[in-house]
């Protein structure tokens, strides 16, 4: 697994992103202080695709299909970046539109989404930050008060999980009240220490969609275990897209979750309802620590979660149940349980 260190590795070796990388500084040469950040992408929708080796590279999605950024680059010899951490921690924004531009049109490159295998558009994020109890009407059906501040609780890698994974349940005797919360999430493209509401948005990369699977049992039953109800193996899929920031108005998007085969939706609400705003959410965490590139943020699910129906109404979720989460712009994830 690529690892953070691994980025910075890797781009020292390389002298800081040469000209592929963005066109930076050379190797030899000190980087100041004040060095600028990596461009942040726009007007682009990434993905990760899982090779035949294993390995979990960039896509980008186009109107034909999906550009291999892995496959293009080396045939056309451009050196890009291999996966969207890279992008965010190191740089290549410059060398990745280029590519785009060489080998949009060139079949070789292209894929049809359908017959791709999706990775994790995240492996290794410095932070997994969650918000609760962020929708007013999830806080009340969860009996709980209206919150003052963000709640903020966290996630660890080993919950990240692709679009169309299938999320290996654990053994009754460790949980059996599985849970489903769809959520937005925020991808952070430069460092943010103690910024404004007013700038907050300017320092974010993208979004995309996000499920914060729960054991509810785990978090609420054995003495408030938040982190371990959310943190077992594969509990946080993301994808299948990771979506630009200048595409998006994250204050104006409909959340959904289906079950199954379902044809009402489990959860419908919109961003517009968040108590706290993404603006507040990375203004007051970049108060209490710096939020840095590749860094993420789960903002919270709305009103509809089992856990807030009546206790003869909770039908837990179970193996061979299917979960959609579906938020507008940013696509659908789906994942079962096994």
């Amino acid at each position: 697994m690529t690892t953070r260190r691994d980025f910075i590795t890797a781009a020292v070796a390389a002298g800081i992103g040469g000209a592929a990388l963005g066109e930076l500084a050379p190797a030899k040469a000190a980087a100041p202080a004040t060095a600028a950040a990596p461009q942040m992408p726009r007007g682009l929708t990434l993905l990760a695709m899982l090779q035949e080796d294993g390995s979990e590279t960039l896509g980008v999605k186009l109107d034909n299909g999906v550009l291999d950024v892995a496959a293009a680059g080396k045939a056309l010899n451009l050196d890009v970046p291999q996966s969207l951490e890279s992008l965010l921690m190191v740089g290549g924004v410059p060398a990745l539109e280029r590519l785009v531009a060489a080998a949009k049109d060139k079949p070789d490159f292209v894929k049809d989404e359908a017959s791709i295998k999706f990775g994790r558009l995240f492996t290794a994020p410095g932070k997994i930050v969650c918000v609760g109890l962020n929708y007013k009407e999830h806080a009340e059906e969860a009996g709980e008060k209206l919150p003052k501040e963000p709640i903020l609780f966290n996630k660890y890698n080993n919950t990240l999980a692709p679009h169309k994974t299938t999320i290996k349940l654990p053994p009754a005797d460790i949980s059996t009240k599985f849970d489903y919360e769809t959520e937005l999430v925020i991808v952070i493209g430069k460092t943010a220490r103690n910024v404004s509401e007013a700038d907050a948005l300017s320092y974010v990369a993208g979004y995309a969609v996000g499920h914060d699977f729960s054991a509810r049992d785990l978090q609420l039953e054995k003495g408030g275990q938040w982190m371990v109800g959310k943190t077992l193996d594969g509990f946080a899929p993301i994808g299948p897209y990771f979506v630009s920031a200048d595409l998006v108005d994250p204050n104006n998007l409909t959340i959904e979750t289906y079950v199954n085969d379902e044809k009402e939706p489990r959860q419908k609400s919109n961003t517009s309802k968040f108590i706290f705003n993404p603006q507040k959410v990375i203004s007051y965490t970049s108060k209490l620590f710096a939020l840095e590139p590749g860094d993420i943020i789960f903002t919270g699910t709305p009103s509809g979660v089992i856990i807030g129906m009546p206790k003869d109404k909770q039908v837990w979720l179970k193996r061979g149940d299917r979960i959609t989460s579906r938020i507008e712009k940013l696509g659908t994830l789906t994942f079962d349980l096994a």
